[in-house]
């Protein structure tokens, strides 16, 4: 027999929304300390972060108003919800990490993989509290939902894309680690978050 979904409550969907937000936030400031980025509207954002060194949550969370349309018609309001209270939070922490800590020197290989893992990890919480970071991750929930198509595969393909258009803005061993970034933060998504596998209502 099937395992019937788990229901959460409001404070464990509140406890995730805080705690994956921070995981994603801080992934992201580890991507901008190295000056890689990654896929998605994150990607996006950083694209044009490191083009016009205008303000990155601001970038991010403007970027994503669009997607809030599909979110409703296709996902509804709850989920639409949850996902506009996760970016409102990961647009106000990626500014606010960097004056909480200092960071030093990084290795850009650990830069890419952990922060892949840290942003990976945020969005599998998200996943399972049914929301999401917006942009290519609600299309992505949405395909899996009504396709079955897995998170990871599609987001993978998305954001392989995303990554190849930074060769026009930053350096090709940029594009590379922040390709194997990307690499890290799906693999979590693929091995992770499977159609029937923990779904939380």
């Amino acid at each position: 027999m099937p395992t019937p979904a788990i229901t959460h409550t409001r404070f464990e969907d509140a406890q995730a929304l805080l705690i994956a937000s921070l995981f994603v936030a801080l992934g992201l400031t580890l991507f901008r300390h190295a000056g890689l980025l990654t896929g998605g509207t994150a990607g996006l954002s950083f694209l044009l972060f490191y083009w016009t060194h205008w303000n990155f949550g601001l970038l991010f969370f403007v970027i994503n108003l669009p997607f809030f349309w599909l979110a409703i018609r296709t996902l509804g309001w709850d989920f639409t919800l949850k996902t506009f209270i996760g970016i409102t939070l990961v647009s106000i922490w990626t500014e606010w990490l960097p004056r909480w800590i200092a960071l030093g020197d990084i290795n850009p290989v650990f830069a890419a993989v952990m922060g892949g893992f840290l942003v990976g990890t945020g969005l599998l919480m998200l996943f399972r509290h049914k929301a999401s970071l917006g942009g290519v991750g609600v299309l992505v929930v949405y395909l899996q939902n009504r396709h079955g198509w897995r998170a990871g595969t599609v987001q993978m393909g998305i954001d392989s894309g995303i990554v190849l258009a930074a060769f026009a803005i930053v350096s090709p061993e940029k594009v590379a680690l922040s390709v194997l970034g990307a690499v890290a933060l799906n693999l979590i998504l693929a091995v992770n978050h499977k159609p029937g596998r923990y779904m939380g209502v």
